[in-house]
């Protein structure tokens, strides 16, 4: 391995990041349940002011968005789920020098270090 060697704590991060994935699996699931009862709700109105469906229209997309978010975050946290059991978690994905604790404390599903994050946001 290049640079150090990577001192997280498996068992912590693992347990941290199953706790993350069914809290985030939990709040789309609720978004997707809130958005099925305001629809049913919505058609049984009948006449909707225009306004209304607007309204409606905005808080669906934005429903939809923070589903397809959480979805992302979910296969996030499974690659590093899956980093864990191949030994690889906590080590940038680009440089392979370990990420810092504070970083995977800040974002436990962490790919790249700080400066090669600060890299890739560069272009």
């Amino acid at each position: 391995m290049l640079g150090g060697e990577v001192t997280v704590d498996l068992e912590r991060r693992q347990a941290e990041l199953v706790d993350l994935r069914a809290r985030i699996g939990g709040a789309a699931r609720d978004i997707v349940e809130d958005g099925i009862d305001s629809s049913e709700l919505s058609s049984a109105s009948g006449d909707q002011h225009l306004g209304d469906h607007a309204s409606e229209m905005v808080e669906r997309e934005l429903d939809e968005g923070l589903e397809e978010n959480a979805d992302e975050l979910v296969g996030a946290i499974d690659a590093a789920l899956a980093r864990i059991d191949a030994g690889t978690y906590g080590r940038c994905a680009r440089c392979d020098e370990p990420i810092p604790e504070a970083r995977l404390d800040a974002l436990p599903y962490a790919v790249l270090c700080v400066p090669c994050k600060q890299s890739e946001e560069r272009g």
